[in-house]
C-alpha cells in the first residue's frame, strides 16, 4: 500500500499509510496529518487517491502554499515514488509501494528507510533556496537571454493560441540548449537545472523575485535598483544575495505586473500602485524620481488570512483583548486602527473585521484591495488611478461617497488618507455605526490630531472645534498597533473617546501593553493588561440588560502586583 514517511524539525521521522479517497493534511486536528505550526493552514492539502489507482497532491489554497521537489503546486499533480511534498517545515515523502528498506527501517524506528531517503528529506521548499544557491554571472544570462530571442523567432509564435504552459515549456526546451553550450561558463556550485531556471523565471516570471515570492517566510520583497534586493522576515530587514540583469530588467518586470491590470509605468507616469495575481500589494518608482534606479516593493498577500488564534499565538494581543474587540465589534463601535509603516493595521483590520456578523452586509473600500474577509455578503470596491490622458480617476472620496447608497450595514475603509476622512466620519453620525478604518499615526493621541488634519484636506471650511466634535461624536475606539525592535507586531493601546472638554478629545485607554526590557535573543519582554476601566458602551449594554462579561476589564496578575508595589511605596 502506498505511504508517506514525514518528518518535521526535532521530530522523529514518522511512516503513515495512505488509504483509499483523501490524506488530509493542515493544524485542523481533523485533518489525517496535523502539522501544529503557522505556516501550515487549517486545512492545507490533500493527497487524493483518483480511480485509476494514482496519487495527486492537491493544495486547498493555502496560504503559504504547498511545494513538490521546490515547485509551488498550483494545479493538481500526479505523485511518483521518491517524489518530496514540503508543507510549512514539515517534509512528507511519497512511495507508491512498500519496500524493503522502510519495512526493515519500522523495525528499527525508521532510520533504514530514512537513511535511504535522507538527501530527499532535506528542506526542498525556495526559502533556503535563494539565500544559499550560486547566481548566474550578469554577463552570461545577458548572453543567453539575446540566443534565446534569436533561437525562438518570436515573430512567428501565435501566443494567443498557446497556454502560460506550453509558451514556458517552449521557452525552457531552448534555454536549456542554450545552456548547454554554455556549461562550461558555470560558476562553481550552480547546476545547469537551476540556470535554466533562473533565466525563465527572467524571461517569463517575475525574475529573482520569483523565489522570493514562494518562500513562506519572506513578507516584503524591496527592490532597490537591479541590483541592490531585500527582503524583510520575521519582521527583520536584510539584503539578499539576489540581482536582475540591469535597470531594464527591472523596468520589465514592473510592466509585467503592471499591464494586465490597466496601468502603465514610464517617465511621464513614473510611479504606480497594482497587485499580482494572489493579491500581493505593489508600489514602483522610476526615474526621474527615483535617483536609485527602478524601485519595486511588494507587500505579499495572505491567501489564507491570519485568524484570532493566529494573531494571539504572535504575541499581537491576548485573548481577552480579542474577545472585547469581538464585543465591540457585535455592538456596533466605531474603530480607528493607527499605527506606523508596517505595523499590522491592514491585517488587524482583517482580524477585526471578521467579527462582523454574518448577516451584515459589508462594503469594503481600499486602494489596492487586501482585506479578505470570510464573510460572504462582501462588496469590495478599489479606487482607479487616472488614464494615459490623466483623466477618469476614481479616488476612495467618491467610492465612499457612492457606497452610501448601497445600503451597507457596515463600511470598512481599508486606509483614510486624506478628504475621504470627512466622509467617514459623516457616514459613522448618520447610521452607520460599526464602521472601521486605518490611519498612519504615531500614538492614539497623534491619530486624532491627524484625523483633524485629514478632515480640514477635505476643502470644506470648517472649525477646528466642529471637526473635533464630528471625531469626538463618531469614533468610539482607538487601536495603536506598533512594530516592535524585535520585528514583532503588537497592540500597544486600545483606548476609548469619551467626549470632549474645551477643545480637547478626551480618552481612557482601557488596555496596554507594558514593556519590561528584552530577553538574551533580543526579543521584546513584557505583557498585556486591561487597566479596570468600563467602556461607555458596556454599561448601556447593561441598561439593556445585555448581559456583559466584566472579567474582560479586569487587570491582570502582572499589573495587579505592579500596582500593588506602587502602593506600599506610596
Amino acid at each position: 500500500m502506498p505511504y508517506v514517511i514525514v518528518k518535521e524539525p526535532g521530530t522523529k521521522p514518522e511512516h503513515m499509510e495512505l488509504k483509499d479517497g483523501s490524506f488530509t493534511i493542515g493544524k485542523q486536528e481533523s485533518n489525517d496529518l496535523v502539522l501544529a505550526e503557522k505556516l501550515v493552514s487549517r486545512e492545507h492539502c490533500e493527497i487524493r487517491r483518483e480511480t485509476n489507482g494514482k496519487y495527486l497532491i492537491v493544495d486547498n489554497k493555502s496560504r503559504n502554499g504547498t511545494y513538490v521537489n521546490t515547485n509551488r503546486v498550483e494545479a493538481p499533480l500526479v505523485l511518483r515514488d521518491g517524489m518530496t511534498i514540503q508543507v510549512g517545515r514539515a517534509q512528507i515523502v511519497f512511495h507508491d509501494k512498500r519496500s524493503d528498506a522502510v519495512v526493515q527501517g519500522s523495525q528499527h524506528g525508521l532510520s533504514g528507510g530514512v537513511e535511504k531517503n535522507e538527501k530527499s528529506l532535506k528542506r526542498t521548499a525556495p526559502g533556503p533556496d535563494w539565500r544559499q544557491k550560486k547566481i548566474a554571472p550578469v554577463e552570461l544570462k545577458r548572453k543567453v537571454h539575446k540566443e534565446l530571442l534569436e533561437r525562438l523567432d518570436l515573430k512567428y509564435e501565435d501566443f494567443d493560441r498557446q497556454t502560460d504552459e506550453e509558451i514556458r515549456s517552449k521557452a525552457v526546451s531552448g534555454i536549456r540548449r542554450i545552456a548547454e553550450d554554455h556549461s562550461s561558463e558555470l560558476p562553481p556550485g550552480l547546476s545547469q537545472e537551476e540556470f535554466v531556471k533562473e533565466i525563465a523565471d527572467e524571461a517569463l516570471g517575475l525574475g529573482p523575485i520569483e523565489a522570493l515570492l514562494a518562500d513562506n517566510e519572506v513578507d516584503e520583497i524591496m527592490v532597490n535598483g537591479w541590483d541592490n534586493v531585500y527582503v524583510e522576515r520575521f519582521g527583520k530587514v536584510e539584503k539578499t544575495n539576489l540581482r536582475f540583469t540591469d535597470d531594464r530588467h527591472v523596468i520589465n518586470i514592473i510592466r509585467r505586473i503592471v499591464a494586465p491590470i490597466g496601468r502603465r509605468i514610464d517617465e511621464s507616469s513614473p510611479m504606480v500602485d497594482a497587485r499580482l495575481k494572489d493579491g500581493s500589494r505593489v508600489n514602483a518608482i522610476i526615474s526621474p524620481l527615483s535617483i536609485t534606479g527602478p524601485t519595486l516593493t511588494i507587500r505579499k498577500f495572505a491567501a489564507d488570512p491570519y485568524e484570532v488564534s493566529d494573531i494571539v499565538s504572535f504575541g499581537t494581543f491576548t485573548r481577552q483583548m480579542a474577545d472585547f474587540l469581538a464585543l465591540a465589534v457585535k455592538y456596533r463601535q466605531n474603530i480607528l486602527i493607527s499605527g506606523g509603516t508596517g505595523s499590522g493595521k491592514t491585517t488587524l483590520l482583517n482580524v477585526v473585521s471578521s467579527f462582523i456578523p454574518k448577516a451584515e452586509r459589508i462594503v469594503t473600500i481600499e486602494d489596492a484591495a487586501e482585506l479578505n474577509l470570510p464573510q460572504e455578503h462582501v462588496v469590495s470596491l478599489e479606487s482607479k488611478p487616472p488614464n494615459i490622458r490623466g483623466e477618469g480617476a476614481i479616488p476612495i472620496r467618491k467610492l465612499l461617497i457612492n457606497s452610501l447608497r448601497m445600503r451597507p450595514d457596515r463600511i470598512v475603509v481599508g486606509e483614510c488618507r486624506g478628504g475621504e476622512a470627512l466622509d467617514m466620519l459623516q457616514a459613522m453620525n448618520t447610521g452607520h455605526d460599526g464602521s472601521l478604518t486605518t490611519l498612519h499615526a504615531n500614538s492614539p493621541r497623534d491619530s486624532i490630531a491627524r484625523l483633524v488634519t485629514l478632515v480640514l484636506m477635505a476643502g470644506v471650511e470648517l472649525p477646528s472645534r466642529s471637526v473635533r466634535e464630528q471625531i469626538a461624536s463618531a469614533i468610539d475606539l482607538v487601536i495603536h498597533t506598533a512594530r516592535m525592535s524585535d520585528g514583532s507586531r503588537k497592540i500597544l493601546n486600545i483606548e476609548e473617546i469619551v467626549g470632549i472638554e474645551g477643545n480637547i478629545i478626551t480618552m481612557q485607554p482601557l488596555y496596554l501593553f507594558r514593556q519590561q526590557g528584552f530577553d538574551r535573543d533580543g526579543k521584546v519582554n513584557g505583557y498585556f493588561t486591561a487597566t479596570g476601566a468600563i467602556p461607555e458602551f458596556a454599561s448601556e449594554l447593561k441598561e439593556r440588560h445585555i448581559e456583559v462579561d466584566h472579567s474582560l476589564f479586569s487587570p491582570s496578575s502582572h499589573e495587579k502586583e505592579r500596582i500593588e508595589k506602587a502602593g506600599k511605596r506610596v
